[in-house]
C-alpha cells in the first residue's frame, strides 16, 4: 500500500461508516416514532383511564413530555406518530429483532405481532427495504397517501429513484401515478426520475434528527450571512431596550404537515404577558410577509399559549439597501385598549427603522472594506 492508497483506504472507510451511522440513527428514530404511535393507539383502545382524558390526550401527553425535557413531542407530531403507526402496521415484523428483549417491545402482545406479519405479507416492499432507503420525512409524507396502491407506488419509486423529501412532495402534487396510469410506455416515463442518493449530510440535517439526537439545530442552516449579523444585533438591541423583553428563542422551529419553518427571534413580553414574534426580511415588504407572519401567529396562539397569555403579537422588519419597512402584525387582538398598551411597552416603528438603518450601513461599509 503506497501513501495515495492509504488516503484513499482511509476515505473510503470514512464516508462508508458515515452513511451507516446516518442510515442507523433514522432508522431509530423511525422506531421511535412508530412506537410512540403504537403505546398511544393502545392506550387509546385499552387504557385504563382513558375515558378522563378524552379529546384532550395528545395535548396533555405533549405537555407532559415535554417538561421531561424530551425533543419532539408536540401535539402535533404526537398526532403524525399515532397516524404512522396506524398506517404502517406491519413494521414491527422487520425491527422487532433490532430491540429482542428489551422494554420497548415486551409491552406488544404475541397475538398483536401475528397481526402485523399478517398485514405484511399482503405488501410488496418488505418493512425492511424501507426501513433502510426512506427516512422518517418520507413517511410523513407518504401517510398522506390515503390508497394504498398508490402509496405502494410511491414507495417504490422513492426506493428506485432515490428522490428526496422534496421530490416526494413534488411528484405526489404533480399527480404522477395518475399520469403513469396514462402513460403508453410506463418504463420508459418513469427511468427519466432517476436520483443520486441520499448523502449523510442530508439526512443529519433532517430536522426530526435533530430532534432525536437532542443537537442544537444552528442558524446557519438556515440564514444567509446578513441575516445573521442582523439578527445578532437586532436581539441585543430589544434586550437593551429593557422593556420587559425576555429572550425565548433563535429561529425557532415550527412544524406543519412536514413542513419545517423558521421565526427568526422569539420573546416573551413579561409586562404583556404575551410572546413577541419578529421575523426579518432581507428585500423590501411583501403583502405574503404579512399572511406568514399571520400564519405564525396563529400557530403560537393555538400551541404555544400558556392559561393566562395574551395573543402573540409579531413584528415584520424588511430591508432594501438603506431602507427600512416595519409592519406590526396582530392577531385576534380586537381590544383597543390591549392595542394601545403593547403600542406603548414594544419599540416604535422610529426606533426600529433608525436601528436598521444604522446597522445595514455599518454592514455595508465592513463588507466593502470602507
Amino acid at each position: 500500500m503506497n501513501f495515495n492508497q492509504l488516503i484513499s483506504a482511509i476515505e473510503t472507510t470514512h464516508h462508508s461508516m458515515q452513511g451507516q451511522a446516518a442510515q442507523s440513527v433514522n432508522t431509530a428514530l423511525t422506531l421511535r416514532n412508530w412506537l410512540i404511535g403504537y403505546y398511544i393507539v393502545e392506550f387509546e383502545q385499552k387504557g385504563q383511564d382513558r375515558a378522563i382524558y378524552g379529546k384532550q390526550l395528545l395535548k396533555l401527553l405533549a405537555d407532559k413530555l415535554q417538561a421531561k425535557k424530551i425533543k419532539g413531542i408536540s401535539q402535533t407530531n404526537l398526532i403524525l406518530y399515532r397516524q404512522f403507526y396506524v398506517v404502517y402496521p406491519q413494521i414491527y415484523q422487520t425491527v422487532s429483532n433490532k430491540l429482542s428483549g428489551t422494554k420497548s417491545l415486551s409491552t406488544i402482545p404475541k397475538n398483536q405481532v401475528q397481526i402485523y406479519q399478517t398485514v405484511s405479507d399482503k405488501l410488496s416492499i418488505v418493512p425492511n427495504l424501507l426501513l433502510k432507503r426512506l427516512t422518517f420525512s418520507h413517511f410523513v409524507e407518504l401517510v398522506k397517501v390515503e390508497y394504498p396502491l398508490k402509496r405502494t407506488f410511491y414507495e417504490s419509486q422513492c426506493i428506485k429513484s432515490n428522490w428526496s423529501v422534496r421530490e416526494l412532495k413534488r411528484q405526489i402534487g404533480s399527480l404522477l401515478f395518475e399520469r403513469t396510469g396514462k402513460s403508453k410506455n410506463k418504463k420508459s416515463f418513469l427511468k427519466k426520475l432517476q436520483k443520486l442518493p441520499l448523502s449523510p449530510e442530508e439526512i443529519i440535517k433532517n430536522p426530526y434528527v435533530f430532534e432525536f439526537l437532542n443537537l442544537e439545530e444552528k442558524s446557519e442552516y438556515t440564514e444567509s450571512l446578513l441575516e445573521t449579523e442582523l439578527v445578532d444585533h437586532l436581539q441585543k438591541f430589544l434586550l437593551e431596550l429593557g422593556r420587559g423583553f425576555c429572550f425565548e428563542a433563535r429561529q425557532k422551529r415550527i412544524t406543519v404537515n412536514n413542513q419545517h419553518y423558521y421565526i427568526d427571534l422569539v420573546f416573551y413580553h413579561r409586562i404583556l404577558k404575551c410572546h413577541v414574534l419578529i421575523d426579518l426580511k432581507v428585500r423590501e415588504f411583501a403583502h405574503t410577509d404579512a399572511g406568514q407572519m399571520n400564519f405564525y401567529l396563529n400557530y403560537m396562539n393555538e400551541n404555544e399559549m400558556e392559561k393566562n397569555d395574551n395573543p402573540p403579537v409579531g413584528i415584520i422588519l424588511c430591508t432594501h439597501d438603506n431602507k427600512a419597512e416595519v409592519k406590526y402584525a396582530t392577531a385576534g387582538i380586537n381590544n383597543r385598549l390591549f392595542v394601545s398598551r403593547y403600542m406603548l411597552q414594544l419599540p416604535t416603528e422610529n426606533e426600529l427603522k433608525a436601528f436598521l438603518q444604522k446597522d445595514i450601513q455599518v454592514l455595508n461599509e465592513e463588507n466593502t472594506g470602507k
